[in-house]
């Protein structure tokens, strides 16, 4: 329809870009997805060209408008893997690949961080400790090991921020992606002197920062042209992938949740207030919407799923995995899995750890293994929700989203071993969804992201506990919480 305000909301992922045309109603009317490659080039590195993504982004954007009226678009807001370090020079020419969220080549300067600068004060200037994952190892690490490459470092950017550079010619960075740096003082919203003292580097280094529905600037002349947009068109801060997909599905607000059970897992809870885990289990950062969050996030999620049907049963049929896992079976299974495939981030935070299936027997079944791993992955999130707990948050319900959740069998798990109500939200878009919505408060369509929510979105269904099973989970529960504590020195001896 002619007339009708457009916005383009692209979800930068790890294995592709996905690009979403909604209407100022919240409807889709086109999505577009291009993948890209990942490189390995050493064991536990992880990396990109940041001109792939752009190449895509530019590829999938002129093939979302081929048959729409792109005169009507109005504004553009991206959302993206977060932590990846992107290092320009003078230039502005990438160094060198990025180095991205599931890198794992920074265990020196990450444990040099938390052991001689120490986690507390890490804590006190960023609200939170360092993590294999965040930006600031790698930048230690291009220090220590590439240092002829860090010496030519003018500007260092996240991915997403890479796109909204090359369509504005503005170094910029949101408050909740930046979060993920741990050269953030959240709490502030400004970068860390002493952080980035502590990181040799400048403050000239940094990118400007800005909130998720902030207008960066538009889209340059020439790049408007290549892509088919029209003059004008407004660019969003954006977002780290976790704050837009939870704006996505309307997780905005004080004490609204968001469980995402994709490739990893992640716990969302929107607050009004900034807040600290006093053990920093829980990260803290600054949400899309203007205020905070805290996020535990488990590295394998459905991925542990897929490992289990994909490699071992040797299935892609996961749905006919779990006919066999009726309710009375539900939280009497004998047999328990620690979901630690790839290490654990929240709230262990041991990258030693490793997955283990507990209980085994001669009349163990397929289908107990299978339920294993689904509860499994259900209690590892109850171990972040009691976390938050303990804080004093009182979460009654949540909303739930990802590959994982379309499973009705792991959603009704979740649901008992929480003993809260999930609520399934209409629009499952996730962080290009979001990224829509904070380009529509850019543009004035809305007058926050609360309203912009609020209007456009809804929930279809709603998953409530059942007592008896609830029941029968939390013994189950208190039974596997054992399990890790119990194994967790025998971890490192297995590297």
């Amino acid at each position: 329809m002619t007339g009708t305000k457009k916005f383009i909301g692209i979800d930068l992922g790890t294995s592709s870009v996905k690009i979403l045309l909604v209407d100022e109603t919240g409807a889709i009317l086109k999505a577009v997805t291009k993948d890209y490659p990942l490189a390995f080039p050493n064991p536990g590195w992880s990396e990109q060209e940041p001109a792939d993504w752009w190449e895509a982004c530019c590829t999938g954007i002129r093939e979302l408008l081929a048959d729409q009226d792109a005169a009507d678009v109005k504004g553009i807001g991206c959302g993206g893997q977060m932590h990846g370090l992107v290092a320009l020079d003078a230039n502005d020419e990438v160094i060198r690949p990025a180095i991205l969220w599931n890198d794992g080549r920074t265990a020196e300067e990450t444990a040099w961080l938390n052991e001689k600068i120490g986690k507390e004060k890490l804590s006190k200037l960023t609200a939170n400790i360092a993590f294999a994952g965040f930006t600031a190892p790698k930048i230690l690490w291009m220090k220590n090991k590439e240092p002829d490459n860090f010496k030519r470092i003018a500007k260092i950017m996240l991915p997403k921020d890479y796109i909204n550079y090359k369509l504005t010619g503005v170094h910029s960075c949101d408050y909740s992606d930046a979060s993920g740096m741990l050269l953030l003082d959240v709490e502030h919203k400004c970068w860390s002197d002493e952080m980035l003292d502590i990181c040799g580097i400048d403050k000239a280094v940094m990118p400007g920062l800005y909130e998720s529905y902030e207008c960066v600037g538009t889209v340059r002349p020439e790049i408007a042209e290549a892509l088919g947009l029209p003059e004008g068109v407004k660019v969003a801060a954006g977002a780290g992938d976790n704050a837009a997909a939870a704006v996505g599905t309307g997780t905005v607000g004080d004490g609204d949740c968001n469980i995402s059970l994709g490739t990893s897992g992640t716990i969302f809870i929107s607050s009004d207030k900034f807040g600290v885990d006093p053990n920093n289990a829980l990260h803290s950062f600054a949400h899309a919407d203007g205020k905070y969050h805290l996020m535990g996030c488990m590295l394998s999620a459905a991925s542990c799923n897929k490992w289990l049907c994909d490699e071992i049963l040797k299935t892609q049929d996961y749905a006919a995995e779990q006919t066999d896992i009726t309710d009375d079976k539900m939280g009497r299974n004998r047999v328990f899995f620690l979901p630690y495939l790839m290490g654990e981030r929240s709230p262990i935070n041991d990258t030693d750890a490793r997955g283990t299936f507990t209980g085994l027997s001669m009349d163990t079944t397929r289908s107990d293994m299978v339920q294993a791993v689904l509860e499994g992955v259900a209690f590892a999130i109850r171990d972040s929700f009691e976390v938050a707990r303990s804080l004093g948050i009182d979460i009654k319900r949540s909303k739930i989203c990802g590959g994982g959740a379309k499973s009705p069998l792991w959603r009704k798990m979740i649901a008992n071993v929480l003993g809260i109500s999930l609520d399934i939200p209409k629009t499952e878009e996730g962080p290009g969804y979001g990224g829509a919505m904070l380009a529509m408060v850019c543009c004035g369509e809305f007058e926050s992201v609360d309203a912009c929510a609020e209007a456009l979105l809804s929930v279809t269904e709603t998953i409530e506990p059942d007592p008896e099973i609830a029941a029968r989970y939390e013994e189950q529960y208190q039974k596997f919480s054992r399990i890790y504590p119990a194994l967790k020195g025998v971890f490192p001896q297995l590297r």
